[in-house]
């Protein structure tokens, strides 16, 4: 982290998955996969999947009719994770609270429904209230109308990195004062369309066939959802001396090339994190090689989480997944590192103190 500037604390956490709407924590327990419905599939096809839920239900007031599944769950997930850090917006200047979501494809449902109906009735024959969910920064933009927020609002989408670029981003609105508190969102939803081009670009694991999910088998499982994390900044004075703390962000980096362990060790200080989360984020195979650079970095003696199957499934999205999975799962004092590798040498890594 660089001198000087405020430190940044996760406070909350919010989720909309295949273990349902859930504020804080995921319980661990086992995860099954489920036999797609939605749409005609030739055999069985399975997937991690939301399974549906009345959103009303579980945010009073929030009326999703007209929304694609991404906004809604955007939504649901966004007021979890502030009901799980304490926060009450009327209490806080909204025009200082940031929104940044990160996401691989956007609101592809009605994205999807838009561009099928172009082609069976032209463009003159497009349904108009599809539209507006076409835009991948509309789940970000419900997020901030529904809370009445008016800070910066961010929506970054990167092939390998979107969830660890989001959260480095909030980070530095946070540390330069551009913002008090940040929701951080990071997720992707299932339509035919996408999961059809995995399968044809041979991307899927043998478990999308069988009735007994075996991920290691290679390829991956596909997956949906929402997560999200409420950050803060220090620099809010006493308001928030009783806040909870997941963890703090202490300092990023991200590169395309040069060597990722040394870039790495230099930015850690040459200390060893107690754990290491890998996000997997760059392979379609939970064998990542960002295991291999964990080690390299870590040691042998180190606590490791390998990429989990269900947030391995979310394409470059999953990250701020794998870390709830992970902070479910290792009650471990001390630092974190958050990494994922793209190819031969990018990488983002984040290093976390946790409490």
């Amino acid at each position: 982290m660089t001198p000087n500037l405020p430190a940044v604390t996760i406070t909350g956490i919010g989720s909309v998955s295949p273990y349902g709407p859930l504020a804080g924590l995921i319980p661990q327990r086992p995860l099954e996969t489920s036999t797609i419905t939605a749409w005609t599939t030739a055999g069985l096809r399975r997937a991690f999947l939301v399974q549906p839920f009345r959103a009303a239900s579980v945010v009073p007031g929030l009326k999703t009719r007209r929304l694609d599944r991404l906004s809604a769950w955007a939504l649901v997930a966004s007021s979890l994770a502030l009901k799980d850090a304490g926060i009450d917006l009327n209490q806080v200047d909204q025009s200082r609270v940031a929104v940044v979501f990160a996401t691989a494809f956007g609101c592809v449902e009605l994205t999807e429904a838009f561009y099928l109906s172009a082609a069976a009735n032209g463009w003159n024959g497009t349904d108009p209230s599809t539209f507006p969910e076409t835009l991948p920064s509309a789940p970000a933009s419900h997020v901030s109308l529904f809370h009445g927020l008016r800070g910066p609002n961010v929506t970054v989408s990167n092939k390998y990195f979107a969830g660890e670029s989001a959260l480095i981003q909030a980070a530095s609105l946070l540390r330069h004062g551009q913002a008090d508190l940040a929701i951080v969102l990071a997720g992707d939803a299932l339509a035919q369309t996408l999961y059809s081009w995995y399968e044809v670009a041979g991307l899927l694991a043998p478990a999308c066939y069988n009735s007994d999910p075996l991920p290691e088998a290679g390829g991956f499982i596909p997956s949906e959802g929402v997560a999200a994390l409420v950050m803060e900044s220090s620099g809010r004075g006493d308001i928030r001396r009783d806040a909870r703390s997941y963890a703090r962000i202490r300092s990023s980096r991200t590169a395309e090339g040069g060597q990722p362990a040394e870039m790495i060790r230099q930015m850690i200080g040459g200390s060893v994190p107690s754990l290491t989360v890998c996000s997997g984020n760059g392979s379609p195979c939970a064998t990542s090689p960002t295991t291999a650079l964990a080690r390299e970095i870590s040691g042998d003696d180190a606590v490791i989480t390998l990429p989990q199957a269900f947030a391995l499934g979310l394409a470059g999205t999953g990250a701020l997944f794998h870390l709830i999975l992970a902070l479910s799962s290792q009650p471990i004092n001390g630092q974190a590192l958050l990494l994922a590798t793209a190819g031969e040498s990018g990488f983002a890594a984040l290093l976390l103190e946790l409490p």
